[in-house]
C-alpha cells in the first residue's frame, strides 16, 4: 500500500512539473505576441497569393512576361503562381481561370482572350472579390480592374506604316495571326488594314490563323504562298508567326533562305533578331512583356492596398531593323 501511494504522489508530481511549465511557456508566448502587436510588426502574417496565367505555358514571349512578373512579386515579398496551357487553349485557359478563382487567390493576371467567354468568368471574380487585370490583350467590357499592354491597334497600324515605308506603297500581302478571336490580334489585323488602305498599290491578299504556333504559322504560310503565287510580303501579327513564316521559305529554298520576300514579323525572341541580323525578315515591332508582366503585378498589389489606380496601361512598342540592331547600315 505504502510503494503504491509513493508511486502515485511521484506521478502526480510529475504531472504538476509539466503543467507549470506548459503555462509559463503559454504566457510567455502571449506576452511576446502582445508586444509584437503593440509594436505594429505581425506575427505569421499570410502572404498575398497571385497567379499569372499565360496563354501557352512555355511560349518565350510569355516566358518573358512572367520573369518581369516574378521580380515584382520577389521585391514585394508576394507569392506568383505561374500557369497556363501547354499549347495555346481556349478551353484549357479558361478551365485553368475557374481553378484559380476556385482557390481564392488574392489576385489574377491573365490574357482577355475570347471576350464573350471570358468575361462572365471574370464578372463573377468580381462578384467573389477577386481582382482580375488582363495582361497583353484586354477584355474592356468585363469588371477588370485595369488592362496593362500594348495599345495593339496602333501597333498593327506601326506594322501597316512600316509595310508602307518599306514596299514603297506596292505590295501583295499575306498575313499570319496569332488568332482569329483573341482581342489582341484582331486589333492589329484591323490596325494594319485601316494603315494601308488608302495605299491602292498594297493588296491584303488574305489572313491566316497560326494558333500562337509556329509550326502552324509556317503551314498556313506555305498554303497562302501556293494559293497566292503573286506575294511578295508576309506580316506575322504574333511572336511565332514570323520565325514560321521564314521557316517556310527556308524550306522551299532547298536549305538556302529566300530573299525575295518581306517578311515583317512581331516581337524581338533572340531568334527574331538573329533573322532581322541576317536579313530575313525585314523589321520587328518590339513590345514590352517583361514591363507588361512587372507593372500588371504592382498595379494588382496597389488595388490590393485600396489605392487608386489607372484602368489602361499601355505599354511601348516601337520598330526595329538591323540598323538598330548592328549600329550600322551594312
Amino acid at each position: 500500500m505504502l510503494r503504491t501511494n509513493k508511486i502515485l504522489y511521484i506521478i502526480l508530481f510529475a504531472l504538476f512539473i509539466t503543467f507549470s511549465c506548459f503555462a509559463i511557456y503559454n504566457a510567455v508566448k502571449a506576452m511576446h505576441y502582445s508586444n509584437n502587436i503593440s509594436s505594429g510588426n505581425v506575427i505569421d502574417k499570410p502572404q498575398l497569393h497571385l497567379v499569372l496565367i499565360s496563354q501557352e505555358y512555355d511560349n518565350p514571349y510569355w516566358r518573358l512576361v512572367q520573369q518581369g512578373a516574378r521580380e515584382a512579386a520577389q521585391q514585394k515579398g508576394v507569392e506568383l503562381e505561374y500557369l497556363g496551357p501547354a499549347r495555346a487553349d481556349v478551353k484549357e485557359h479558361i478551365k485553368i481561370l475557374e481553378m484559380a478563382i476556385a482557390s481564392k487567390v488574392d489576385g489574377i493576371i491573365t490574357q482577355g482572350l475570347e471576350e464573350t467567354e471570358f468575361t462572365p468568368i471574370i464578372n463573377e471574380a468580381a462578384r467573389l472579390g477577386i481582382p482580375i487585370i488582363t495582361v497583353d490583350s484586354d477584355a474592356p467590357r468585363s469588371k477588370r480592374v485595369a488592362y496593362v499592354g500594348t495599345d495593339n491597334y496602333a501597333a498593327g497600324y506601326m506594322a501597316g506604316r512600316e509595310l508602307v515605308t518599306q514596299s514603297g506603297g506596292r505590295a501583295e500581302v499575306a498575313i499570319i495571326t496569332g488568332s482569329f478571336t483573341a482581342s489582341n490580334q484582331k486589333d492589329r489585323v484591323k490596325g494594319l488594314k485601316d494603315a494601308v488602305k488608302n495605299y491602292p498599290g498594297i493588296h491584303i491578299l488574305d489572313v491566316a490563323e497560326s494558333n500562337i504556333s509556329r509550326i502552324q504559322s509556317a503551314a498556313s504560310a506555305y498554303n497562302l504562298e501556293q494559293q497566292y503565287p503573286e506575294i511578295d510580303t508576309f506580316v506575322g501579327t504574333s511572336a511565332l508567326d514570323g520565325l514560321g513564316i521564314a521557316q517556310m521559305l527556308k524550306e522551299m529554298g532547298s536549305g538556302t533562305l529566300r530573299k525575295t520576300i518581306r517578311i515583317i514579323a512581331f516581337d524581338d525572341l533572340p531568334e527574331t533578331l538573329t533573322l532581322i541580323n541576317q536579313r530575313v525578315i525585314e523589321s520587328t515591332i518590339v513590345q514590352q512583356p517583361f514591363i507588361m508582366g512587372r507593372e500588371s503585378v504592382n498595379l494588382m498589389l496597389d488595388y490590393l492596398k485600396g489605392e487608386k489606380i489607372v484602368t489602361v496601361l499601355n505599354t511601348d512598342a516601337k520598330v526595329i531593323h538591323r540598323e538598330d540592331l548592328t549600329g550600322t547600315g551594312d
